[in-house]
């Protein structure tokens, strides 16, 4: 996934159909939302909550879809390249944290 392309794609989406950006606020309390959804569907069908019927049929990947959907958005509507920021914080995981999980004896 290229990011750049996707906030492009994302522009070109509200600018042809979503008619413009909600504010940013908005467009938090959406993220929340979204988020909302792919913490119940992990805890119930992953975690020890049984997962109720009409949650079933939810689709995972979708909600997932939606989180990043609104990330693009406000990335787009507050100036920042997402791609240069991810690839900032991967390399700085790569060298700042680059033997921390393995020396983790928790997770041995």
């Amino acid at each position: 996934m290229n990011l750049k392309n996707s906030q492009l794609d994302v522009d070109t989406w509200i600018n042809e159909h979503g008619v413009r950006y909600f504010n940013e606020l908005t467009n938090m309390a959406q993220l929340t939302e979204e988020v909302g959804e792919v913490a119940r569907i992990i805890a119930r069908r992953y975690g020890e909550q049984s997962e109720k019927e009409s949650d079933k049929n939810k689709d995972l990947g979708e909600e997932l879809a939606d989180v990043v959907f609104v990330v693009l958005c406000l990335a787009n509507q507050t100036g920042i390249d997402l791609q240069a920021a991810f690839d900032k914080k991967m390399e700085l995981k790569s060298v700042r944290d680059k033997d921390r999980h393995k020396n983790n004896e928790k997770l041995k």
